[in-house]
């Protein structure tokens, strides 16, 4: 209504101007004309007044041009909630006690495992991550800690950029607790990472087998080539570490033209059993030596639908690592079983993998026991590279052990069901 007043006011002017008019065009005195005039006149006026000040009453506005009142306090504690649940920043905010007294929408994403509200609850039951914690306690007790690199590993690995304050009042007094921000680490920020480790990781697989070649090739250099009870030992420690140096450029190739999509899959209707005797006899002299059995559980009649080069070398990578990691004298078991979707199952009877390593078994370079890998020649790419290839055929690798018991692996492949055109046509979309 006090939007029309101004509008009002105007006819209502007009409408006062008229009958002054029509008075003094009648033969009225004129201090009447000037009485009726007058008091029109001020009605006019005051109601122009009075909707400028309902309005200013209804939305004071301070120097700023900032909006006051009750009416402002609601507005800004809503945008503030909303502002704060947008933030691609997660925000964590606990007491003395180290529970959650306050979260943001990215925060609860961040703790997604858990199947629950994260609000007053403990941070060990969100997390068991120690860099998280630490960072909160020490902010709890008073000092501030930034700078702090959390990694998580869900469904993909993620890095943040952790920075935990006190929480103090107004007056300067400590209140017990801290809040936290989970800075994401942006796109480009993460690729840097992800490149350095990469350099690092292959500097540090190659600086050992290098450094074992100059050194053997100084030393017969100098004189040894002519001392017929070493020579050649140290040739065959030239030779098995130049070996390595082959596996690993060749695995690295490999993986950089399957992540790059540059390796595409040609699925085909595969006898499954003939095919783990392939790479079964190719392995056997690797089981041999260590007097490993390898049984081929799979039955005859079975067929799979992949690329048979991509399924040797995912079985290859599978098998090799079971006959290297087993026991001495233990056995190595591929089986098969199929519902809904084809799987393909590597087991062997070694010491097992702590659970704490298997969510980062199938990252690059990436080993459960380092000393032991290299002492066997592994690159640490294999499994990297069985998980790729796996994506490509539609499917997964899934990992499975119990420390002391042993280890399976599991390739999980898209049954055929229907038209192989149409099941080539769908790999040629998510490629």
């Amino acid at each position: 209504m006090s939007n029309y007043r101004p509008l009002f006011g105007f006819f209502t002017a007009a409408f006062a101007a008229l009958v002054v008019l029509v008075v003094y065009l009648s033969g009225f005195p004129h201090w009447l004309t000037l009485s009726v005039f007058t008091l029109l006149l001020a009605l006019c006026l005051a109601l122009l007044l009075r909707g400028k000040t309902e309005v200013r009453v209804v939305a004071p506005i301070d120097r700023q041009g900032r909006a006051t009142g009750m009416a402002s306090i609601d507005f800004s504690s809503d945008l503030l909630d909303a502002t704060v649940n947008e933030m691609r920043e997660g925000l964590l905010v606990i007491d003395a006690e180290m529970r959650v007294v306050a979260s943001n929408r990215a925060a609860r994403d961040l703790f997604s495992l858990v199947d629950s509200a994260i609000n007053l609850r403990r941070l060990t039951e969100l997390t068991r991550n120690p860099a998280i914690y630490d960072a909160f306690l020490d902010a709890v007790r008073g000092t501030e800690r930034a700078g702090v690199k959390v990694e998580t590993y869900g469904q993909a690995k993620r890095v943040f950029d952790l920075r935990v304050v006190p929480l103090r009042a107004g007056s300067g007094r400590s209140v017990s607790g801290a809040v936290g921000v989970f800075f994401d680490v942006t796109r480009l920020e993460r690729l840097e990472l992800v490149r350095q480790e990469f350099l690092s990781n292959v500097s540090h697989e190659l600086r050992t087998p290098l450094t074992s070649i100059m050194a053997l090739t100084e030393t017969l250099a100098a004189g040894a080539i002519d001392d017929q009870e070493h020579n050649r030992r140290f040739l065959l420690i030239i030779q098995r570490n130049a070996a390595r140096m082959h596996r690993l450029i060749d695995a690295i190739l490999a993986l950089s033209a399957i992540e790059a999509g540059n390796v595409k899959v040609r699925p085909e209707t595969v006898q499954l059993y003939a095919l783990v005797e392939d790479v079964s006899s190719g392995l056997s002299a690797s089981a041999a030596a260590r007097n490993i059995t390898v049984r081929n559980l799979v039955a005859t009649e079975v067929k799979v639908f992949a690329d048979p080069h991509r399924l040797v070398q995912m079985l290859t990578n599978l098998i090799d690592n079971a006959i290297k990691f087993n026991r001495e004298g233990g056995t190595v078991s591929i089986k098969y079983s199929g519902d809904d979707r084809d799987r393909i199952s590597v087991a062997d009877t070694g010491e097992g993998i702590p659970a704490h390593h298997l969510d980062r078994l199938f990252e690059r370079f990436y080993r459960a026991d380092r000393a032991r890998s290299r002492e066997l020649g592994g690159t640490g790419l294999g499994l990297a590279i069985v998980k790729h290839l796996a994506k490509a055929h539609g499917g997964e690798v899934t990992v499975e052990s119990r420390f002391g018991e042993g280890t399976q692996f599991t390739i999980e492949l898209p049954r055929l069901t229907y038209d192989p055109a149409e099941r080539q046509r769908s790999l040629n979309a998510t490629e």
